[in-house]
């Protein structure tokens, strides 16, 4: 019986997600799209995708080191190509390109065998290029000691909000039921399997939980009595005002010598233009950094990247910082940077959807697919996910994914 106040009160569900971020929404899709109607995604945020979903950079790439990467990314981004089509929603889906580039022979030498490696798991767009095609490419960009670069023109820009919003509306609309302002306190475990899940409005019977709480994969997972090596790492985002020379089409623009990246603003949530002008989104992983959960931004991180920002892009000298689109949010980190995606070892019916290491809304459309897989019918059908096992931390032999950014 529901009590005034409390209406999960003696609810029940087949699927209960926890996380109604981009990962969780994504599931919820690709479960009721699988027939799996009765799916309850609970969110302890006023809204969908609030936390780190939409402080996300936005870009999708199959240029990583490791074939389960290429390969989620290699998916993820054929969807979001017709995501439209699939959920009746746009995503803002930009193939403008990633641009590696490259300032030593020895960093050149990693990225051609990136792209041998990258060919040979089914990533064949990949071009080698020079420094003149990319002085080329991205003109306002300081080129005198550039070796080379690798270029994807399918990599591009995505809205990660939008990408949320679709997933959810259309899982909505097949029947999933999303909570929003409700935190889970308690996972009931009998005999070895899921049996309920409690929250601040109530108790939610169900035979399956997906874990899809992001950077608070850990505690979540705890409440199972399950430990899953995530960690929290803030990354910080700095939005300059309008500078002159951005072209619209402009690819991301990655210096492999120390990870600093830049895109053009003018998305969802990034702030726009005056007079035709654009800014960029400058990101760079700061090695001072500690993991933690702290979700602030820090000014005293501008002048710090934009030092940084103009010895690449000289149009930036004596460039301000937009503080309202400045903003940080959260990498779940693994030790090897790869995302958990699997049941539970110890614990039936409990399914975790985690650390992603910065990779969370680009490989969305994957995760969601092979988790709903693992719960619809035992295993994942898409890809071979043995990588992506919980158990592998115990045998510590695997190596990491060296392009995280």
């Amino acid at each position: 019986k529901r009590q005034k106040g409390d209406p999960l009160m003696g609810e029940t569900a087949d699927v209960v997600v926890i996380g109604g971020g981009v990962v969780g929404a994504s599931v919820a899709y690709h479960l009721t799209e699988g027939g799996c109607r009765d799916v309850l995604v609970l969110e302890r945020g006023a809204r969908e995708g609030a936390g780190s979903t939409a402080k996300a950079t936005g870009g999708v790439r199959a240029q990583f080191a490791t074939e389960i990467n290429v390969r989620m990314s290699l998916y993820s981004i054929e969807f979001f190509a017709h995501f439209a089509e699939a959920t009746g929603h746009d995503c803002g889906y930009e193939p403008n390109g990633y641009l590696f580039f490259a300032t030593s022979e020895e960093q050149m030498s990693v990225l051609r065998a990136n792209r041998e490696r990258q060919s040979g798991f089914g990533l064949k767009n990949v071009e080698l290029v020079g420094a003149e095609e990319i002085a080329a490419m991205v003109p306002l960009l300081f080129t005198g000691d550039v070796a080379g670069g690798t270029f994807c023109p399918t990599d591009g820009l995505i809205d990660p909000l939008a990408v949320a919003r679709g997933f959810a509306e259309c899982a909505r609309g097949r029947g999933a039921r999303f909570r929003l302002g409700t935190e889970v306190t308690a996972i009931e475990v009998e005999g070895g399997r899921i049996a309920a899940v409690r929250t601040t409005r109530g108790r939610v019977s169900t035979r399956a939980v997906v874990n899809a709480a992001g950077a608070w994969a850990a505690p979540v997972a705890r409440l199972a009595g399950v430990e899953v090596p995530v960690t929290p790492l803030r990354r910080q985002l700095v939005a300059t005002r309008p500078v002159g020379g951005v072209p619209a089409g402009l690819p991301m623009v990655i210096d492999v010598s120390d990870e600093f990246h830049f895109r053009r603003l003018g998305r969802a949530g990034d702030g726009g233009g005056e007079g035709g002008a654009r800014g960029l989104l400058l990101a760079w992983p700061d090695p001072e950094e500690a993991a933690s959960a702290e979700e602030s931004f820090d000014a005293a991180f501008v002048p710090r990247i934009l030092a940084r920002a103009a010895r690449r892009v000289p149009c930036l000298a004596g460039a301000e910082a937009d503080l309202r689109h400045c903003r940080a949010g959260l990498y779940e980190m693994t030790p090897d940077r790869h995302a958990i995606i699997c049941e539970a070892p110890n614990v039936r019916g409990f399914y975790l959807a985690n650390g992603f290491s910065g990779h969370g809304v680009m490989h969305s459309p994957a995760t969601g697919r092979m988790v709903s897989e693992l719960i619809l019918e035992g295993q994942v059908r898409l890809l071979d996910a043995t990588r992506l096992g919980l158990e592998r931390f115990a045998a510590g032999s695997l190596p990491e994914e060296a392009v995280v950014l």
